[in-house]
């Protein structure tokens, strides 16, 4: 009987671990926080800032547990996902991969921004285009991995990812060399060009991004502490445009925000605003810039909102008097800084 008894209780010891600590294929994305951007970045020879905050804003994802997945429930902002709507085809750690490059690329293109605006000395060295996922369809699926960086396409250098969407465009040959980096090694890999129905024309079936450095006597140091991902670009260069101009845009106020940032100034779209908002409303933010881009007509149609709209819909279901504001660049951010005074 004792040991009957023991083997009970190791089966269940067993079960409880099974259902708290093994991972499931599916992923848990609720309220995360906002910080101060100034912790984590630090321009040479900026002045004393002035009273307030830029906050940047992020969501917190994480691969449930059977028992994180019943916990969620309890969670009214938290939304379950399925693994593949969150990493794709990727592994767990590709995907982690992938969001460190995001972030590498938003800190570069918020630098360019930032010092651009500023009127400082500023260059992008193009490195190559880094593999960021590649759909199933491709010709060069198991042939590139995530994390490869292409630097020549058929027998040409090729580090822009202008430079490569116009070969792609233009291009009447129906097998693309591709040569590029991996582990330190130059290697070069053939594939054919595909008709890809998730974009709904020929391609090569792979998604990336630039790799760049930049280069200014002004120097930006960043530590972003484990945060990762492209929605903190808008805030980020608001940051370091007011540490750059020792301009006045934070008037005391705590201000908020999500978007990613464009070399042209552009802001881009980002998902989970909705947990944004809140996370922005819990530290008594006064201000929240939401990227407002023009949906299609199929969204429109569908009743889709875009990200200012969800964001909007999301403060008012909080009875916040945050101010939501749409930015489609950072003008319209600084804009809206330099003129409101609340």
């Amino acid at each position: 009987m004792l040991k009957k008894k023991r083997l009970i209780a190791i089966a269940l010891v067993i079960l409880l671990g099974l259902f708290s600590f093994v991972p499931i294929p599916a992923y848990i994305e609720t309220v995360g926080d906002a910080q101060n951007v100034g912790r984590y970045v630090t321009v040479s020879g900026s002045q004393k800032a002035y009273p307030g905050s830029f906050m940047l804003t992020y969501v917190e994802l994480g691969q449930a547990t059977p028992a994180l997945y019943v916990a969620s429930y309890f969670d009214k902002y938290a939304t379950r996902l399925p693994s593949s709507s969150v990493t794709g085809a990727s592994s767990a750690k590709e995907y982690k991969k992938v969001q460190h490059y995001y972030m590498d690329d938003a800190l570069n293109q918020a630098k360019t921004v930032s010092l651009s605006l500023a009127g400082k000395p500023v260059k992008q060295n193009f490195k190559g285009i880094v593999v960021m996922s590649i759909l199933k369809d491709s010709a060069f699926k198991d042939k590139l991995r995530v994390g490869d960086v292409i630097t020549g396409v058929n027998g040409q250098r090729c580090v822009k990812t202008t430079d490569l969407l116009q070969c792609v465009h233009h291009t009447k040959q129906a097998v693309m060399s591709l040569r590029y980096q991996r582990n330190g090694e130059t290697k070069t890999v053939t594939g054919r060009m595909n008709y890809l129905p998730q974009i709904n024309k020929r391609g090569l079936g792979i998604t990336f991004i630039q790799k760049a450095v930049v280069s200014s006597p002004v120097k930006i140091k960043i530590n972003m502490d484990g945060i990762e991902g492209p929605s903190a670009g808008l805030m980020l260069t608001l940051e370091m445009y007011s540490q750059l101009s020792h301009e006045n845009l934070k008037k005391g106020r705590k201000i908020t925000g999500t978007g990613t940032i464009l070399s042209d100034g552009a802001v881009g779209d980002i998902g989970g605003i909705d947990k944004k908002v809140v996370a922005a409303a819990r530290k008594k933010a006064v201000i929240f810039f939401a990227p407002d881009n023009t949906l299609t007509q199929e969204e429109r149609t569908a009743g889709d909102r875009n990200n200012y709209q969800e964001a909007k819909k999301t403060a008012q279901k909080l009875s916040t008097k945050m101010k939501i504001v749409p930015v489609k660049n950072i003008q319209d951010a600084l804009s809206y800084l330099r003129k409101s005074s609340h």
